[in-house]
């Protein structure tokens, strides 16, 4: 039998609620007994932390796992996992909607059940949260720890008054929001990346203040399920790191969608007005006002570092950029290591559990891992998709690497127009006087799926001219990244003496 969630209108299988409960944060929950010393201490339970753990188990140490909150971090609980499936679910409304783009009969009307979509959202998380929790994480040989930790000495912390000492730490403590400086926010209430997933009925009228990757993919999904949506933007542009072309085409895809995008403004102030919220914004010297129902905050991340006694532990940090480390992921205190969003610029969950991996093993075998030596994708997962890997064109003319592009346009890609997908491009960037690609970026539908094939070709010193060798099944979107090699070495073909 199924039951609404307390406060939030959700409808909830109380089995779905308890197992979730029990894989995140179970209650009751006794600590177990410590060991004199730990080979690892791990503080923090999110992506970084879960996999230094398993790392450092995997190598037969004695690994202690610290976690204030709830096991899964961000990743599980407010993050990709929840976002993933409401973009999920809100594409297939957009699918509905335009079914006779695709020769389907599109219903008369389409009827959202916002409920039914977070009820999903729970679903997805209590099944994808059995892989972390606690029975999981004691049967790998890690000692679970649930409390507030903080670092008395160079090679002790002490939990709720209970101590552990270690050999060597690794803190992966994540970020939160960034919550910006503007009269009236806190006082109105506002949803953020933390909190939105727990939102108890769908707005019918919601702005979004910042137009990063969170924002975009959080106003398309809620456009989708029905929500009028404004983003406001201070600067020129959203998505403001990748390249133009790309953003524009995304753009087009929100004035498609009827989102409206306000740039170049600022949200000067908020209140509430007979039972609405009211945003004053300002556009150079232009001034209005707007209504809302909902404000979603997503104007970025920062380092969650404070109240650990970092400054007892000899670790160096600050609250703009986290824990400061060197290449190996090394503090200034040679027995504690930093991953994942405390200490990196690049904070996505897969880095996190790369850097989680890299700090338990140079922490504890002696490896030299080394930070420069990761070719780091990242995708934001709007309609069409934008992923991107490397350098860009402009990072790469600031270091003086003069750089020749491929481009392929999906309109010209077969499987891309029988999908009736055919906005988007897959672009290759190759250093001049060679074939070492250096970037690319892909606006698709299935743009973070294709960026792991370039990424691959990378990672692996395969160079374009290899990349234009690979046989792709026909018809697929990927033989679009063959093409566009292929493009180079036509515009770029080997000297008969060179061969």
């Amino acid at each position: 039998m199924h039951r609404r969630d307390s406060g939030s209108g959700i409808v909830v299988d109380p089995a779905v609620r308890d197992e979730l409960r029990d894989n995140i944060r179970p209650t009751p929950w006794r600590n177990p007994v410590p060991a004199d010393r730990y080979g690892l201490v791990v503080v923090g339970a999110g992506a970084a932390g879960l996999a230094a753990a398993r790392e450092a188990a995997d190598s037969g140490v004695r690994v202690a796992l610290v976690e204030r909150d709830l096991l899964g971090g961000d990743r599980l609980n407010f993050g990709c996992e929840p976002s993933k499936a409401l973009v999920r679910t809100a594409r297939a409304y957009a699918q509905m909607r335009d079914a006779r783009r695709y020769g389907a009969a599109a219903p008369q009307q389409v009827e959202v059940d916002f409920h039914a979509a977070m009820e999903r959202v729970l679903q997805l998380r209590a099944r994808l949260s059995r892989a972390t929790s606690p029975r999981m994480l004691m049967e790998a040989g890690i000692d679970l720890f649930f409390g507030h930790a903080m670092f008395k000495a160079p090679d002790r912390l002490d939990l709720d008054g209970v101590r552990l000492r270690f050999d060597k730490a690794v803190i992966a403590t994540g970020a939160e929001p960034d919550v910006p400086d503007i009269p009236g926010l806190r006082d109105v209430g506002y949803f953020n990346n933390e909190t939105i997933f727990g939102i108890d009925a769908l707005p019918r009228r919601m702005l979004v203040i910042g137009g990063g990757p969170l924002g975009c993919e959080l106003a398309q999904v809620f456009r989708r399920f029905g929500s009028s949506v404004i983003i406001v933007q201070h600067m020129p542009l959203f998505l403001p790191h990748e390249e133009r072309d790309a953003a524009q085409i995304l753009s087009v895809a929100f004035a498609r969608d009827g989102i409206e995008v306000r740039l170049n403004t600022e949200v000067t102030a908020v209140r509430r007005v007979d039972g609405e919220i009211r945003a004053d914004l300002r556009s150079d010297d232009y001034v209005t006002s707007v209504a809302a129902d909902a404000l979603l905050v997503g104007t970025g991340r920062v380092p969650r570092v404070d109240d650990m006694g970092l400054d007892a532990a000899g670790v160096r940090h600050d609250a703009v950029h986290g824990i400061r480390v060197d290449e190996h992921l090394r503090t200034d205190n040679p027995a504690i290591y930093a991953a994942g969003d405390a200490c990196m610029a690049h904070r996505f969950t897969h880095v996190a559990e790369a850097t989680g991996r890299m700090a338990a093993a140079n922490a504890l075998r002696g490896e030299k891992h080394v930070l420069s030596d990761l070719v780091i994708p990242w995708c934001t997962y709007t309609d069409p998709e934008i992923a991107h890997v490397g350098l860009y064109v402009r990072e790469a003319m600031r270091r003086g690497i003069a750089v020749s592009t491929s481009t392929i346009p999906l309109h010209v890609v077969d499987r891309a127009v029988l999908d009736g997908d055919d906005v988007g491009f897959i672009k290759l960037h190759v250093a001049d006087g060679s074939d070492r690609i250096l970037g690319a970026t892909i606006v698709s539908r299935c743009a973070g799926e294709l960026i792991g094939q370039v990424t691959q070709a990378m990672v692996n010193g395969i160079g374009v001219r290899g990349l234009a060798r690979v046989i792709h099944p026909y018809p697929t979107e990927s033989s679009a990244i063959g093409a566009a090699a292929r493009a180079w070495c036509r515009e770029h073909p080997v000297s008969p003496r060179n061969e």
